[in-house]
């Protein structure tokens, strides 16, 4: 369900339509940014998921603001964010940088994947458990216990995407938004523009409080940025014992 940050229920978004499709009178293009919030003191080493009370530490602020700061000439119809704190707070901090930002919404399907019995463990002691090699290898099979599965939160932020795009289209002819989310649901986001299956999603990397873009059009997405941090070349050369396994929920950005 889509609100405001302060529990004011927003218009109810049509029906999910297909991806890439146009839904408006007239035809238009939907650009979508994708921003996964900026640092905790939690990235990398503990899986967070839905806990509260994971706020931005300093290093997320300064990130937080440095995007801002970057996207300040961009116009943008709405800011939408999943209701998890790091992601408002690095919304918020974008929205700030801007001259006219439009109202910020936080929109539930945007919200981490339930990890369930996962949530508040480390990454290290998770790589142990016997689903890992699942998670990590055909995802598309991953029920989290106590959760929820990777193929029903990419369904759902997917929807969500397609809902916004059409809402949108019909009220802008060539709308801009942004979408603060989460590691693994804007990885869902990206391997649907792409027309990959969910077990290739953790193909993707999506470092904290970085920018990927894809552009709607009536015949189908075209992916413009993926993990885009503001044109560093660090991290292009991973470290030396870089690990094959994908960082669930993310990681810290580190190459």
């Amino acid at each position: 369900m889509e609100t405001s940050p302060d529990g004011d229920r927003a218009d109810p978004a049509p029906r999910p339509g297909e991806a890439g499709e146009d839904r408006s009178p007239h035809g238009g293009t939907a650009t979508l940014l994708l921003v996964r919030h900026g640092l905790t003191s939690a990235t990398g080493s503990t899986l967070s998921g839905r806990a509260p009370g994971f706020h931005l530490d300093e290093r997320g602020r300064e990130q937080a603001a440095a995007l801002g700061a970057r996207l300040a000439g961009t116009r943008l119809d709405a800011i939408v964010s999943s209701p998890l704190e790091r992601c408002v707070e690095t919304a918020r901090a974008i929205a700030s940088a801007s001259q006219a930002p439009p109202p910020l919404t936080v929109d539930d399907r945007f919200e981490e994947c339930d990890y369930g019995e996962w949530t508040g463990r480390t990454l290290g002691e998770l790589a142990r458990d016997p689903l890992w090699p699942t998670v990590q290898n055909h995802p598309s099979a991953a029920r989290f216990p106590g959760g929820e599965s990777l193929a029903e939160s990419a369904q759902r932020a997917v929807s969500a995407v397609r809902d916004h795009n059409a809402r949108l289209l019909a009220e802008h002819a060539a709308p801009v938004y942004l979408v603060c989310s989460h590691g693994d649901i804007i990885k869902t986001i990206l391997a649907d523009a792409l027309g990959a299956h969910l077990d290739q999603f953790q193909r993707i990397l999506v470092d904290p409080c970085s920018l990927s873009v894809v552009r709607y059009t009536p015949l189908r997405p075209f992916l413009v940025r993926v993990n885009d941090l503001g044109g560093s070349t660090a991290g292009l050369a991973p470290p030396v014992a870089a690990s094959a396994d994908a960082v669930v929920g993310g990681g810290a950005g580190e190459g």
